[in-house]
């Protein structure tokens, strides 16, 4: 049987594909090792993913001071190009937000990630101004769908407004509920759906993602690339098996500890994972146990 070609990346449309949300190495004095940084980017697009997303929440933003952020960027277009980069531009304030944007278009950045405002539970019409200020800055911007965190929910209804008033090409959707891809779909058909927590990859791209803002593929590019590409290609009798194999895995991604797992599983692949920094601590006891068997399987499981 034959399956359609999967969404591909495209300079046009360069938030489509597999957009690694990567993590960041952390020296032991927890200082940003950039070399580390551009080595392990270079890695992932050598590896079957399609681009970069620097200063996510996995790459610990919050913490990073301005000068940290704008490097990391740098750093990112440097090895992958601009256009294979979407920087995270989330702040607390728009005016904040709208300047990483410009930094992320002088650059040459194909796309941005945005949350809504966050540090307050922002109404319908400061979210919709919110957005409608950092797209002002020329670049594409891709929301990010976060209730849990945010406590603002980018409903099917509010991503309907965003897209129709110009200010989102694509959502990040996150919240879990597999059924929004179907409302998506309904109420902004052009508006493009991306797969944002990793452990709903394949009910959300049978439900017509067409993109991939991942976790994972820090510590396993190739088998999670291989499991992306049959899975919105329709290909489930590739995908579904591997899915259960990485499953136990990638359901980390959705849970509180997800960067110093993410980080962990990424030390155990070889890769330059590192520390945190504080307030996030390392894993230990039974979750430390568990992550690491679950890397540990899936290497086995996969390589």
């Amino acid at each position: 049987m034959a399956f359609p070609a999967a969404p591909a990346w495209t300079p046009e449309r360069p938030w489509r594909g597999i957009m690694v949300a990567t993590a960041l190495p952390l020296r032991a004095d927890h200082s940003v090792d950039y070399d580390a940084y551009a080595e392990h980017v270079r890695w992932l697009l050598d590896n079957g993913c399609d681009g970069v997303v620097p200063n996510g929440s996995l790459g610990e933003y919050q913490t990073l001071t301005d000068d940290e952020r704008e490097r990391v960027v740098r750093t990112a277009v440097e090895v992958a190009g601009g256009a294979r980069v979407m920087p995270g531009v989330s702040a607390y304030g728009s005016r904040e937000a709208r300047r990483w944007a410009e930094h992320a278009a002088e650059l040459g950045c194909g796309s941005v990630l945005l949350l809504p405002p966050n540090g307050y539970r922002a109404d319908e019409p400061a979210v919709r101004a919110h957005y409608a200020e950092v797209a002002g800055a020329g670049v594409p911007v891709v929301a990010y769908n976060n209730p849990v965190d945010t406590k603002v929910d980018l409903t099917p209804d509010l991503l309907a407004r965003l897209y129709h008033d110009g200010s989102v090409v694509a959502v990040k959707e996150f919240s879990g509920d597999v059924r929004r891809g179907y409302g998506i779909a309904e109420l902004a058909p052009d508006l493009d759906l991306l797969i944002g927590a990793d452990d709903v990859l394949l009910e959300l791209a049978v439900a017509g993602a067409v993109g991939w803002i991942a976790g994972y593929p820090n510590a396993l590019p190739a088998a999670c690339a291989a499991l992306y590409r049959a899975a919105v290609a329709g290909d489930l009798d590739t995908a579904r098996p591997l899915y259960r194999t990485l499953h136990p895995l990638l359901r980390w991604d959705s849970r509180t500890e997800f960067v110093q797992a993410i980080k962990l599983s990424m030390d155990v692949a070889g890769r330059p994972g590192g520390p945190t920094r504080p307030p996030r601590f390392p894993l230990a006891g039974e979750t430390e146990a568990a992550v690491r068997a679950a890397t540990e399987k899936a290497l086995a499981d996969t390589l």
